[in-house]
Order: structure tokens, then C-alpha cells, then sequence
């Protein structure tokens, strides 16, 4: 089990008594695909001040930039909100960022990770803010990028699952998708991902359960981690004022669906878990996640999009959740109820998927009178969200190659900027008397 904090101490947490000035940190972005990456730069952002607040493109300005965003902005917003390192989110936040949006939400400075953002005519899209001295850089996550992830819904590969190797149809892809001819942009791209104690240390630096708190347990895939309609309570087996006293416990499964013969989840995991944050006044949220084969099994095709560490990780950046099982059972049994001392085990209100032996995974909390559903009122899946991607994938293809094309010219001016400064410079010391000199 990973424990998971809920707030960040940031600089805050640095500093000795006495008044203090409240660092305001701004960050925007598309943040479109939310992964772990994007979290990964909002929690260092984080911790560079004490208020942290997130400007969001619209769907208009990514298109005119970049090109289309696989989700709506509506969703986008909802997704960031739920990073439990972000203060604040901004909608419609401008795709250049100048000092008057950081003077207009009061913001010491802004922060982007060591990768370029460029406009659509190829202009740095911080450069205000730079020359300004208002500008921090944080380090980029390696292994991860919405490119990588539309690429594995293209490919049908399950490459990118644990222990499995990468095939060569995906290396070639990981070398080629989205370039432009001839790109070698270090940021537009496939990278693999290597999990590190440290990166899980970083995200997952939380707190024990206190007495007095009700522990939610949320079992799943939790895969391409996203937001889709709010969940209500629709039916309980068992009172929950039937808890002992001091700590209570309760499991939570996730919805899953057939679709085509095949399970899927089909609730909105950051919805679905805002809800389930909402039946305790002081929760402490437990999320299960399956291994990739386990969730292959049942959702078929090249499932999950995302292998268990890169679900780790997103997981574990959501504000609702306090803790994650990697790697935990399908079937919700004796031995996981008593160890957690259970009193609420919760599902969608769809079919349920058998485990490996036919038997109903949620056939011990049923027995116990302590089941209950939860209905999305919502049919956006993860093959709806690949579908979306199938659908424009020319586009998405073109849109990675202008992107590329873009980082690469600018790269290609920066370097020829400094070898014209060089010269220049060793021009002006030759003229300098004896600048010939050996």
C-alpha cells in the first residue's frame, strides 16, 4: 500500500514563524489527456511557493497553436481541478503568457517545465515573462506524453503493458509517429517509462489513516485516468450507522461495464471519486489497482492504455485519494474485508464481470449486506475516448508533425543565435590589442 498526502507544504513548509509573504505560483497549459506527467510538474510547481493556480486553454486556442485537443475544455477543467496539488484552476487562461495575467491573479512568478511552448508562428510563448525575471523551469517527465499514449490506442499494442517487451512495430513507431521529415525534436515524441521508489515517494508522501475517519476502498483499472459525468447513490445494502466507533472502513469497487463481450470501465474515475469522498464527512480513500494482465482479462483488446506504475502515479496525484493497492485482488474477499474492517463496498450499477472462475467478484460484501451501487449516469468510456482518437488520427498525426517542425526551427535559430554571439565575440577580442596573441 502507498499512502497519499492531500496538501503540499511547499515553500511554506521551508520557512520559520513569524508573518510571511504567501508565494502565488502560476502554471497554464492544454493539460489535454491528463497524465502523471502533468501532475508531476504541477506537484514540483507546488512546492516552489504556496499557492499554486492553473491556467487552462480553451478548446479554440489549442486548435489554432497546436491542433485539435482529444477532450473538451469542460472535462480538461474538471480534470486538473481533481490534481491535488492545484489551488485554483483559471479557465480560458491565454496561450501566451505575459505579465499582465501574472499581475492579475497576483502571481510571484510563473513555472513550465525544461521543454519549449510555442505559438503558432513559432514565438516562445514565455518569453515575457522571462525577460521579465519571472520565470522557473522545472524538470520534464521522462517516459510519458499525450503522443505516447494516442500512439498505443493507434497500434492495438500491448507493448507498453508490465513485463512485456517492446516490439519492434512499436520502436519503429516510438522513433516515427507525429515527426516531421527529418525532426529531431527532444520534446515531440515516444519515451519509455522507468518507475522509481523515488518518483512513487514524491507523489505518494501521505499520512496514515486517523481514528475517526471512514476509509474508502476503490477498486479498479483506472486507466487514461479521466472525467466523465458526476455518479449519485443509487441503492445500499446495510446502514452505515451500523460502523464501530473510532476508525470505519469502507470498499468502493469501480464500474465496470460489457461492452461487445468485453468489460470497460464506465464511470468517471475523478467524479466517481469526488463522490465517494462525499460519504464521509472524514474520508480517507483507498484506491486497488489491477495488474495489466488482470485488466486486460477483462477489458480485452491492448488494455489498459496506461500499464500499472504510469495508473499508479495518476492515481495517486488525485485529491481524493489517500492511499493505492498496486496490484490489488478482483474479487473483493473475506480476507481484504477483514483486514480493512469494511463497512461499505460500493459498485456501478451495470453488469458485473466475473472473476477467472465464473464466481460474482462482490459475492462476500453481498453476503454481508454491506454492496452498494452507484449509477454515472454517463456512457463515455475508454473506447469512446479511443475512438475519438481513431477518428482524427490524420490530425493528430499532422498536429504532431507541426509541432515538431516548430521546436525544431526554433531550436535550429537558438543555435545558430549563439554561434553568431560566439563569433562576434571572438571578432571583438582579436581587435582588442594582442587578441591575437597565442
Amino acid at each position: 500500500m502507498i499512502r497519499n498526502g492531500h496538501g503540499a507544504a511547499g515553500a511554506a513548509g521551508l520557512r520559520g514563524p513569524g508573518p510571511q509573504h504567501t508565494v502565488r505560483v502560476w502554471c497554464d497549459g492544454c493539460y489535454d489527456m491528463v497524465h502523471y506527467g502533468h501532475s508531476n510538474q504541477l506537484r514540483q510547481a507546488r512546492a516552489m511557493g504556496d499557492y499554486l493556480i492553473v491556467g487552462v486553454h480553451t478548446d479554440e486556442e489549442i486548435a489554432k497553436h497546436k491542433g485539435p485537443p482529444v477532450f473538451t475544455q469542460e472535462e480538461r477543467y474538471k480534470m486538473v481541478q481533481a490534481i491535488k496539488w492545484v489551488d485554483e484552476v483559471v479557465p480560458a487562461a491565454p496561450y501566451v503568457t505575459t505579465l499582465e495575467t501574472l499581475d492579475k491573479h497576483n502571481c510571484d512568478f510563473c513555472v513550465h517545465g525544461n521543454d519549449i511552448t510555442l505559438t503558432v508562428d513559432g514565438r516562445d510563448t514565455y518569453e515575457e515573462v522571462k525577460q521579465a525575471g519571472r520565470y522557473r523551469e522545472c524538470k520534464r517527465t521522462q517516459g510519458v506524453s499525450t503522443t505516447d499514449l494516442v500512439g498505443r490506442m493507434l497500434l492495438v499494442t500491448k507493448a507498453h503493458h508490465s513485463s512485456q517487451e517492446m516490439s519492434s512495430e512499436y520502436r519503429e513507431y516510438a522513433d516515427s509517429f507525429g515527426k516531421c521529415p527529418g525532426g529531431q525534436s527532444p520534446w515531440t515524441g515516444v519515451s519509455q517509462f522507468l518507475q522509481t521508489s523515488q518518483k512513487i515517494i514524491q507523489f505518494a508522501s501521505g499520512k496514515e489513516p486517523q481514528p475517526g475517519e471512514t476509509v474508502i476502498y476503490v477498486a479498479g483499472a483506472f486507466d487514461l485516468f479521466r472525467i466523465l459525468c458526476r455518479p449519485r447513490v443509487v441503492h445500499r445494502v446495510g446502514p452505515l450507522d451500523s460502523k464501530a466507533p473510532g476508525l470505519s472502513w469502507v470498499v468502493v469497487g469501480a464500474d465496470f461495464v460489457r461492452e461487445n463481450g468485453k468489460g470497460s470501465l464506465n464511470i468517471g474515475h475523478v467524479d466517481f471519486l469526488q463522490e465517494v469522498h462525499k460519504l464521509a464527512k472524514r474520508p480517507y480513500v483507498i484506491a486497488g489497482l489491477h495488474f495489466d494482465q488482470e485488466v486486460n482479462r477483462y477489458k480485452g483488446k491492448n488494455y489498459p492504455i496506461m500499464n500499472l506504475h504510469e495508473r499508479t502515479l495518476s492515481v495517486l496525484a488525485c485529491r481524493y485519494v489517500s492511499e493505492v493497492v498496486i496490484g490489488a485482488p478482483y474479487s473483493v474477499t473475506a480476507e481484504l474485508l477483514n483486514h480493512f474492517k469494511v463497512d461499505l463496498v460500493c459498485h456501478g450499477k451495470t453488469e458485473i464481470v466475473p472473476d477467472r472462475d465464473g464466481s460474482d467478484p462482490y459475492q462476500e460484501p453481498k453476503r454481508r449486506g454491506i454492496f452498494c451501487q452507484i449509477d454515472s449516469g454517463s456512457d463515455l468510456t475508454t473506447d469512446l475516448i479511443v475512438q475519438r482518437i481513431i477518428k482524427n488520427r490524420l490530425e493528430y498525426e499532422a498536429r504532431n508533425q507541426k509541432k515538431e517542425a516548430k521546436e525544431s526551427a526554433f531550436l535550429e535559430a537558438v543555435k545558430e543565435a549563439k554561434e553568431s554571439a560566439f563569433l562576434e565575440a571572438m571578432k571583438q577580442q582579436e581587435a582588442l590589442p594582442g587578441g591575437d596573441a597565442d
